[in-house]
């Protein structure tokens, strides 16, 4: 049990954070242009790339012991970066969400491919589920529980964002919210990025 709810709090604190492909999800769900199938994609490839990074880093550190703590402690040091800036914007302040009104009429299958390349083009994407999460998996008594933890957090919130977009769209088009928003997200990856260090 310890494995999986590790691998949801790690996934969730850092697939949420909205970044090039949460905006794009997003934007596409609030219009509702195909949402299901956006979200089939994003959650197969996210649970794809977390496996890939669990067990790649598991041989490694068969292989190579000491690489995977030099990479956890990269982890903690890039999770505390995220961190600050989670806190900086909540700190400042934000315009809040905007997104065009219009959908672009494209097919299911257009958008499925587009999801697909905004996902694997995305640096973040394999840097937080290969490298970060993969090195934490990599140290749990139950790696493979640990993944199905991490995919149930992609499941969960990529299911969440794209049938609730248009409501939450609207909450964060509020400046306010968003500073509420960014300091949750901050807060959980401090608390990730300590839990690495204990």
């Amino acid at each position: 049990m310890s494995s999986l709810f590790t691998g949801f709090i790690v996934a969730i604190s850092l697939i949420v954070a909205i970044g090039a492909q949460n905006a794009w999800v997003m934007g596409k769900s609030m219009r509702g242009e195909h949402p299901g199938a956006i979200a089939a994609v994003c959650i197969s490839l996210d649970t794809l790339l977390i496996a890939l990074g669990v067990f790649g880093l598991t041989h490694v550190q068969n292989w190579l012991p000491e690489l995977v703590p030099l990479l956890t402690w990269l982890g903690v040091a890039i999770l505390l970066w995220l961190a600050s800036q989670s806190y900086y914007r909540a700190w400042t302040g934000s315009t809040g969400l905007l997104a065009s009104a219009e959908p672009s009429g494209a097919s299911a299958l257009k958008l499925a491919g587009q999801a697909a390349l905004i996902s694997l083009v995305n640096p973040h994407v394999y840097l937080d589920t290969v490298v970060l999460i993969g090195s934490v998996g990599a140290q749990q008594a139950q790696p493979g529980v640990f993944v199905i933890g991490a995919a149930a957090a992609s499941a969960l919130w990529f299911t969440l964002l794209t049938r609730f977009s248009r409501k939450l769209g609207g909450w964060l088009r509020s400046p306010m919210h968003w500073r509420v928003f960014d300091l949750v997200m901050g807060s959980l990856l401090v608390l990730v990025a300590v839990s690495l260090i204990v």
